[in-house]
Order: structure tokens, then C-alpha cells, then sequence
């Protein structure tokens, strides 16, 4: 089982950056695709952004543009570079892993097994 802590979150405005990282441990990192998923209460959770074990990138039609997934296999961590924020990109933001075993779409919260705590990501306007 893989464990996962996200960080860097933070309260920023509108058109600024952040960098979010997520630290992976008790698994073997390279052998899980990696997902960036974000909620705001009441809300569904929405797929943001994946990078597979090879490094082929999916992202939301939002998101795309302004943030990039990347992956550091030796440091084990994943991370989304976020740019040109907005405010409607407030949420909870969640880090996931998925052993990639059999078909995928990528997108949906039940082909992530093991998941973050969650890191707040607030823009002001």
C-alpha cells in the first residue's frame, strides 16, 4: 500500500501560481500512475490532471493550458504546477495513485485506489 501527503496549498490571487507537491511512500512509486483530483463542499470531486507510469499526460479541458503534472521517480513525489489561477480553481485538492492494472479512462475517482489527505488551494479575486 502506498501512502501519499500532499503540501503546498495556500491562499493566492487571481492569475498568480502555486506549486503543489505530493510525497508517495511505501510503494513502489514508478509502478503507479498519478492523479491530481479536487472537491469544493457540496461539490462532486472533479478530475484535474494524470501522468501514467511512461509519462503521458490527461487533463481537464479547465485546467489545461495553466497546469502540468510531472513526476520525480526518485524523489517519489508528484507535482502540478498551477498558473494564470482563477478563482473558480478554489478547492480541496487531492493527490491519488493507480496501479494501472487493465484499461483505464483516467479520469474517474474509483481507478484510484489509495489517496491524500488533501491540500486547500483558495484564489482570491
Amino acid at each position: 500500500q502506498v501512502q501519499l501527503v500532499e503540501s503546498g496549498g495556500g491562499l493566492v490571487q487571481a492569475g498568480g501560481s502555486l506549486r503543489l507537491s505530493c510525497a508517495a511512500s511505501g510503494g513502489t512509486f514508478s509502478r503507479y500512475a498519478m492523479g491530481w483530483f479536487r472537491q469544493v463542499p457540496g461539490k462532486e470531486r472533479e478530475f484535474v490532471a494524470r501522468i501514467s507510469t511512461g509519462g503521458r499526460l490527461l487533463y481537464a479541458d479547465s485546467v489545461k493550458g495553466r497546469f502540468t503534472i510531472s513526476r520525480d521517480n526518485i524523489k517519489n513525489t508528484v507535482y502540478l504546477q498551477m498558473n494564470s489561477l482563477k478563482p473558480e480553481d478554489t478547492a480541496l485538492y487531492y493527490c491519488a495513485a493507480d496501479p494501472a492494472v487493465g484499461l483505464r479512462s483516467g479520469v474517474r475517482e474509483n481507478e484510484y485506489p489509495y489517496w491524500g489527505q488533501g491540500t486547500q488551494v483558495t484564489v482570491s479575486s
